[in-house]
Parts: structure tokens; sequence; C-alpha cells
């Protein structure tokens, strides 16, 4: 069937484009008046526009100093501190190690964003955010994380260019750069081990209410660092046998883990690079959480061949991670993850569609989407691997 075509030989689809062109310079031009920016804040019908959006071109520019207060009331526990209730500023500052006039000044910053607030007699308590911050030792884990990249932005068009000599994160993340990531040491992993160890909590209770794991038989999460997702996933499911998959050094440090020796004779584990060597069968299901991110396209798309060799047939793969295009979470895609990707020298954000496509290059059928609440965390796939020439199962 041929395509209708519009007016002059043209399709439809090449008629369509040039009008959307025309139509986004003309709103280009507009919002680039200054007169026109002076007429709409004044308008009624559209000075809530106008302020909304420089509200958020104001946020991005002023982005970089909220998350420095943030950091400063992690890194001073005002949080903490702020736990059992309200306190003055005489009370707070010598826990704080700050002044008064200093103290002050945190507190009102850390009012503004929501995270601390004040009460009647002097005193400041927990904000809504704040509340959500006392105790959490994963969130707090990667606020101060971040100070490193933080360090890696701070000329982000060299970073850009490919100019910038030291990578802040790349050392963190010694895998992501080395040749011969199977010959780092305890001291090489220790750090990136207990980040992903303190946030890993965050992730696995996502995935876990999302996908029911006790008709599996064996569970093998590769990459899983020192097991807290295996550790959360045994829990769930008293009867899946769990394997561990990881650099030596890291599967050493999970062995020492009193959570995981717990596990007894159903959890195991198996020190391997497995970008490098094979992945051993007899798991039913495989995982990947906040795996497949962290690598460019061709190790991504090699170890996700690795994992449907060694699946049977009918064997699932789980991968678990934020993706870019999340609806209602598009800034963390491309914008966050796109830059800390970057700075870490490996890795790109993935959209489901595209993640989608791999996983079917590789030899699995189309995945399905297990719905997460909070999909800005993370968003889980479930892609199966068929038996040879019966295809239409469901993952």
């Amino acid at each position: 069937m041929r395509r209708s075509a519009a007016p002059g030989g043209l399709s439809a689809a090449t008629t369509v484009a040039p009008w959307r062109d025309r139509w986004s310079l003309w709103r280009d031009r507009l919002l680039a008046s200054p007169r026109f920016r002076q007429w709409a804040a004044g308008f009624p019908l559209t000075r809530w526009v106008a302020h909304r959006r420089a509200q958020s071109l104001f946020d991005l520019v002023a982005g970089f100093v909220y998350s420095q207060v943030l950091l400063a009331c992690v890194q001073l526990r005002l949080f903490d501190h702020l736990a059992d209730g309200p306190l003055t500023v005489s009370a707070l500052q010598p826990r704080l190690g700050l002044d008064a006039a200093a103290t002050l000044r945190l507190l009102q910053a850390a009012q503004a964003l929501q995270l601390v607030e004040a009460r009647h007699g002097g005193r400041w308590g927990l904000g809504p955010l704040g509340a959500v911050m006392a105790g959490d030792r994963a969130i707090s884990a990667m606020v101060e994380h971040h100070g490193a990249l933080y360090a890696d932005l701070a000329d982000p068009v060299a970073l850009l260019r490919g100019q910038a000599r030291d990578s802040h994160l790349a050392a963190f993340w010694p895998y992501a750069t080395t040749s011969a990531p199977g010959q780092l040491g305890d001291a090489d992993v220790g750090a990136y081990s207990e980040l992903m160890s303190a946030s890993q909590p965050l992730v696995a209770e996502q995935v876990l209410d999302a996908v029911d794991l006790r008709r599996f038989a064996c569970l093998m999460d590769v990459g899983g660092g020192q097991g807290r997702f295996l550790i959360e996933a045994g829990r769930r499911a008293p009867s899946l046998a769990l394997r561990l998959l990881d650099l030596p050094a890291v599967v050493e440090r999970a062995q020492r883990q009193p959570e995981w020796q717990a596990l007894g004779a159903r959890a195991s584990v198996h020190g391997a690079d497995f970008l490098r060597q094979p992945l051993p069968g007899g798991a039913d299901i495989v995982s990947l959480v906040r795996v497949v991110h962290d690598h460019d396209d061709e190790a991504a798309q090699a170890l996700l061949r690795a994992v449907h060799a060694a699946l049977p047939p009918e064997g699932r793969l789980l991968l678990a991670e934020p993706m870019a295009d999340t609806p209602g979470a598009a800034r963390m895609g491309d914008a966050y993850f796109g830059f800390y990707l970057l700075a870490m020298r490996s890795g790109r954000p993935r959209s489901a569609a595209q993640l989608a496509a791999m996983l079917q290059a590789a030899g699995f059928q189309a995945p399905h989407e297990h719905a997460t609440r909070q999909p800005l965390q993370t968003r889980v796939l479930m892609a199966l691997k068929p038996v040879a020439n019966v295809p239409g199962a469901r993952a």
C-alpha cells in the first residue's frame, strides 16, 4: 500500500515536521524577547507560567548550592541531632561545631529546602525532607558520595571534550576503567562495595515488591557486590538457592557479612570477571541490578549474551536499574546519569525500549516490565530465554 501524499507530492510525514519546526522557531524567538517576558510576567493569564519558568531556570542555576546545603547537613549529622525532637540554636551549635551565626545560616538555608522547620520557642525540628533523611544510612551515604561527582563536574566542557585528566568517580569505581578487574584487591573495591551495600536496600525493596521470586529454584545475582540483594531475596523466598557472582575481592567481602553467613548452605559465591569469563550455569533466574547502565554498549551487549548462554531454556533474566525516558523522572536519566556515567568514564543511561532491543538482540524474547512504586529509583524488566522455535511465551 502506498502512503498518501500531501499536495505537491510530499508525504504527510514530510509536511508535519517543517510545520512543527516553524512553530518551535516562533516560540523560541518569542520566549527570547525581553519585552514578551516582561508582558507575560504581568498579564494575569500568563503570570503563573512565567513565574514557574523563572523559578525553574533559577533552580537550575542554584542547584549546586542546594546540594551543598544538603551535604553540609549530612556531614554535620544535623538530621540525626534533630531526630529525637526540636532543639534551639544554642543547643545545636556545639553539636555541629559551628558558631551561632553559622548554625542559624545553615538552619535557614535548610528550611528553605524543606529539610528543617522553625518551631515555637526558637527551636528547630525536622522538615518533611529532613525526616526522610534522618537515620537513613543509604541516602546519607549517597549524598556524601556525590562530593566526588561534583569535583569531576567542575569543568563540564572539559569532561565532554574528553580533556579532563583526573576522574574522582573513575578512581572510586576502578573496575570501570582497569584492564584487569579480576586483580583488584580489597583496598581497591572496599569503598564502592560499602556504598553499594548501603544503598542496595532502597532498590531491593522496590524490585522484590514487583517480582515474586518464590517460583524459582536458583537465583544468580551477577555483579551483586556484598550480596545485599540476595540477602533480601532470601528473606522473601526461603526455599530459593542463592548464588553471588562478582570480582573475587568483592565476594570475599560478602562472605564476611554476618547476614550472608546466616544464609548457610543455600548461599554460594563465585569470584569472576563477568565481562571476561563465562558465567556458570545452574540458575533458572539471573539478576542484573544496577549493572548494565555502568557499561558501554559493546560490554553491556556481551554481558546480556553471556547471561543468555548461562540460562536454561525458559530461564529468566531480571534487569533492574534507573532508566532514561522514565515518565515524571526524565531529568534523572539523561541529565543526571548521563553526566554521572560520563564522569565515571563507563556506561550510559538507556530507556526501557533501548534495553528491550538489546535483550532481544541477545536472544531473549521481548521483556515484560514489572511496575515499581518508585520508577525514579529503579524499573524492572523480566526477559525469557525461549525454548528453540517456540515463540510467544511471556516473561
